[in-house]
């Protein structure tokens, strides 16, 4: 990738991002959203399948959030938050959330910062307008090259997966009582089902 940031002349690679944010760089890099091609038509319509719940259908396609099982929304709603975060709200898993959501899925491997770079690339080349996401690791590579930055995006712990997250995404959530008198804690621990 190469850039200007504040009139400074900037290139990086997955491999120099991964050792300025000691982030390993392995795993699944393909950004489909490309070319879709790269997964082919069957591997597209075994997704579909998986995703949708539907055995039977003959070909391939988006994927709505309410047809997912609630762990592949989970899944889906941490891909469009934190992978490839978007700016407004995702209802359909495109074939690039439905590869990364199974892939999770399965506990492989992303490679979050190649798929990043890419994903910075296409936004970067439309016309539409998106919102960039991935701030402070921005944020953190500008200041290792030197570049001074008009305004800090720090790191700020927020708990995105909260009761709404799980409810939203078709689990049912109770108190634990037991775990509140256990430990002393406060009424935070939510245990979870399908």
């Amino acid at each position: 990738m190469t850039s200007t940031v504040n009139s400074h002349k900037i290139h990086f690679d997955a491999s120099d991002l991964g050792e300025m944010l000691s982030i390993p760089t392995e795993g699944f890099d393909v950004y489909v959203q490309e070319d879709k091609s790269t997964l082919g038509d069957e591997r597209l319509l075994e997704l579909t399948r998986k995703l949708a719940q539907k055995s039977n259908l003959s070909s391939s396609r988006s994927v709505r959030k309410g047809k997912m099982m609630p762990l592949h929304r989970l899944l889906f709603w941490f891909i469009i938050k934190n992978i490839i975060p978007r700016g407004q709200g995702r209802n359909l898993a495109d074939p690039m959330d439905m590869c990364l959501t199974d892939l999770l899925d399965r506990g492989e491997k992303i490679n979050l910062l190649a798929i990043m770079i890419s994903h910075i690339r296409r936004i970067a080349n439309t016309t539409r307008d998106h919102d960039m996401g991935y701030g402070v690791l921005l944020t953190s590579v500008f200041e290792q090259l030197g570049i001074p930055l008009q305004k800090r995006v720090g790191f700020h712990v927020t708990n995105d997966i909260g009761h709404n997250s799980v409810v939203g995404c078709g689990f049912k959530v109770k108190k634990d009582r037991e775990y509140r008198f256990r430990t002393g804690a406060p009424n935070t621990h939510w245990p979870c089902s399908q």
